[in-house]
């Protein structure tokens, strides 16, 4: 089984200001260090990140890297999943959540069957990190716009959603660090 891991780190950061919100400092580190961390720490057999800032090289070692013009989010995914082709498993995970554990990306990327997608829950809604088998590939290629796989994950069965109270901060403004 080939299992692949995506981060997305290309998107324009808007709400954050003028600033590149994936080199902001958290705990002594750059927050897109987090997310690339907690991915090495997953058992994936390669590591793929989407990018548009190339001052976020030195944080991606062990990964291939994709360089993109920054946009919405559904253009990484696209960018990535050319990158990766058709891995049996596609570990989806987002470099603006630093809490993000690699234990819990080993957990979505468990819960993922042949058939059926797994996704990360606050106790809310369904979010990402998520792991699509291969099935669900040619769906996410057919996104767009600003929202990724967000309404794949809320069709999802609650057995497909993977824990993760407290894990899923979401670092979009300076105030969110």
């Amino acid at each position: 089984m080939i299992r692949t891991g995506l981060l997305l780190a290309a998107g324009a950061s808007r709400r954050f200001g003028p600033e590149d919100k994936l080199l902001a400092m958290l705990r002594g580190r750059p927050l897109a260090a987090h997310a690339a961390q907690a991915m090495r720490d997953c058992p994936l057999d390669r590591r793929i990140a989407v990018i548009a800032n190339p001052a976020l090289l030195p944080w991606l070692d062990g990964f291939q890297v994709i360089r993109i013009d920054p946009g919405d989010q559904s253009a990484s995914l696209r960018a990535g999943l050319a990158a990766a082709g058709s891995p049996d498993r596609l570990l989806v995970a987002l470099g603006d959540m630093p809490d993000v554990t690699g234990v819990h990306l080993a957990a979505v990327l468990g819960a993922a069957t042949d058939h059926l997608p797994a996704c990360s829950h606050d106790g809310t809604a369904p979010l990402p990190p998520a792991c699509f088998p291969r099935a669900s590939l040619m769906g996410l290629a057919s996104l767009q716009g600003d929202r990724g796989a967000g309404a794949l994950l809320r069709a999802l069965p609650a057995a497909q959603h993977v824990a993760a109270v407290g894990l899923l901060r979401d670092i979009d403004r300076p105030d969110d660090l």
